[in-house]
């Protein structure tokens, strides 16, 4: 974990925030939510940065290149989840996200994301566009600034 991480205690540290509707079907045989489905939480915190803030250049799009989920408690259904989001680096064509889930105000998951921005042409790495890079260093935390 990342020195800054720690920081990130509650929702309102992040810079973006997101909620989200436990679903029975979400949980297993023991009746936690099931761990695929926090990788859904988060996809639902990104989404809230990539798309609403539409950030992606014409003929390009978002891409994972790398995830990092570390599995702090338990869910249980039913109930709601919040996921807090914050950009943590910016590259050339790339950046990096810590996002932490929490349920009734305990952190349950924290994840590490690398996103690369995709030309749909090429299938190769685009540099992010001068708008999208000021953005995203708009969005990262006091913890991660420069």
């Amino acid at each position: 974990m990342n020195a800054g991480q720690d920081k990130f205690d509650s929702l309102d540290d992040f810079a973006l925030t997101a909620g989200d509707k436990l679903r029975y079907g979400d949980t297993d045989r023991q009746g936690h939510v099931n761990n695929a489905v926090f990788a859904t939480f988060l996809e639902t915190g990104r989404v809230e940065l990539l798309y609403n803030e539409a950030l992606a250049e014409e003929n390009a799009a978002f891409v994972i290149a790398r995830l990092e989920l570390d599995f702090l408690a338990e869910i249980n259904w039913p109930g709601d989840v919040e996921i807090g989001t914050v950009v943590v680096d910016v590259g050339r064509s790339s950046f990096k996200l810590f996002q932490k889930v929490f349920q009734d105000g305990k952190p349950v998951a924290q994840a590490v994301t690398v996103i690369v921005q995709m030309n749909e042409e090429t299938r190769k790495s685009q540099p992010l566009s001068e708008r999208a890079r000021k953005r995203l260093h708009e969005l990262t935390g006091p913890a991660f600034s420069t």
